[in-house]
């Protein structure tokens, strides 16, 4: 399980990404983040980032039917949704790169102690 902690500062760009490939509604949305492993993902978890992210203009949404019950919110990212990913891709590339530098000179190092 992954510390809430450390998925604060990432969700609501992975969010995002989901959000850019296909407009989808919230429970869909949480469906996805489970799909790529975020198992403990709750849609309490996901509704106020996706207000977050409409109030700073990432995100849109719009009312649709259902076939099956109530009409559903569904989210549209917007051109500025789109720069805030690609920012994230930027720095998500430098930040995986520093750790990874971290990690692969901590196993390096059990490497030699083994020796």
């Amino acid at each position: 399980m992954i510390p809430s902690q450390m998925l604060k500062g990432v969700l609501e760009d992975c969010v995002l990404e989901i959000i850019s490939k296909d407009d989808l509604y919230g429970y869909l949305i949480v469906q996805e983040l489970r799909d790529y492993g975020f198992e403990d993902i709750v849609e309490g978890t996901i509704y106020p980032i996706l207000l977050r992210l409409e109030k700073k203009n990432l995100v849109t949404s719009e009312y649709r039917a259902s076939e099956l019950g109530p009409r559903r919110k569904y989210y549209h990212i917007t051109e500025e949704g789109l720069k805030q990913l690609d920012n994230f891709y930027e720095n998500w590339k430098e930040l995986s790169q520093i750790i990874n530098r971290i990690l692969n000179s901590k196993e390096a190092s059990k490497e030699n102690e083994e020796e």
